[in-house]
This record gives structure tokens, C-alpha cells and sequence, in this order.
């Protein structure tokens, strides 16, 4: 009984997951991935 009921929770939450982040309408949008990033600054190294 607690196997079955376990895996119909992690299951269950998962599908919750799963379905919610389907839903997101940022989802359909390209323009979040085209944004470019700064250079990184590595410490220790100075700029002339």
C-alpha cells in the first residue's frame, strides 16, 4: 500500500511540475535567449 501510494504522489508532483511549466507564457518567447551577456572580469588580472 505505501509503495503504491508513493509512487502515485512523486508521480503526481511530477506531472504538476511538468504541466505547470508548459503553461508559462515566457515559454513561446525567443528574446530571452538572444540577450547577450557581459564579459566575465577574472580576478587577479588588471586592465592596462
Amino acid at each position: 500500500m505505501i509503495d503504491n501510494l508513493s509512487l502515485a504522489l512523486t508521480h503526481g508532483l511530477m506531472l504538476l511540475a511538468a504541466f505547470l511549466l508548459l503553461r508559462r507564457p515566457d515559454l513561446d518567447k525567443e528574446d530571452a535567449a538572444t540577450v547577450e551577456k557581459q564579459p566575465r572580469k577574472r580576478w587577479g588580472k588588471r586592465g592596462a
